[in-house]
């Protein structure tokens, strides 16, 4: 895919969908960080119903963690691996009160440092948050990239550093957004739809279904 194509690519996504954003539902930087943790291995759905109680509830980093793991742990254990999320959470609100002022860090490194955040999360909440033109490689996302042929790579990395350099500027802050959308709806595991893809005609891949 060219420079030219790529263009095209993002410009349609764009008429499609202007302002794109995640499909988890937060209330703050803080809920989003913590939304995002609780995602990992899980649908943004099971999260949604399990941070609606929770978030209200527990509202700010000294609320969260002053329920501890086994109450926190009694609101999401709909969610995989809630029981070592829910010991992340607490620790991670422990550390947002102690050190940051009960405020989400706004750099990669302060974001990294926290227990259950790994660099998907911190680019997730760089870019949600705060507005970053960074890329969360989630399977969605690095499914399209190779299967389009939009920026292929071996590793969720690769494909980042490679989307981070082919996409054009003015779409790179809500790219992140359009291709998790697209390859959630579209772009599917399975079986790609492409009998309604938008996309069709500038994606490389060979195997498209039409019909």
């Amino acid at each position: 895919m060219n420079a030219a194509q790529r263009t095209e690519f993002f410009a349609r996504l764009h008429a499609a969908n202007p302002a794109p954003t995640t499909e988890l539902e937060y209330g703050s930087p803080f809920q989003l960080l913590i939304a995002v943790i609780l995602s990992a291995q899980a649908t943004d759905v099971s999260v949604n119903k399990a941070t609606k109680q929770l978030f209200a509830d527990a509202p700010t980093p000294a609320a969260m963690a002053a329920l501890g793991e086994e109450r926190l742990a009694d609101y999401i254990k709909t969610i995989g691996l809630y029981r070592t999320k829910a010991k992340n959470v607490v620790a991670t609100c422990r550390i947002l009160v102690a050190n940051h002022g009960g405020e989400v860090p706004a750099t990669r490194e302060a974001l990294e440092a926290l227990p259950g955040v790994g660099r998907k999360t911190a680019n997730v909440v760089l870019n949600t948050a705060f507005g970053e033109p960074t890329i969360a490689v989630d399977t969605h996302i690095f499914r399209v990239a190779n299967r389009t042929g939009l920026a292929p790579g071996r590793t969720p990395l690769a494909v980042e550093q490679k989307l981070l350099k082919a996409v054009p500027a003015p779409y790179r802050r809500d790219a992140h957004h359009w291709l998790i959308l697209h390859g959630r709806y579209i772009c599917t595991a399975r079986r790609p739809h492409c009998e309604r893809c938008p996309l069709v005609d500038l994606c490389e891949y060979k195997g498209k279904a039409l019909a």
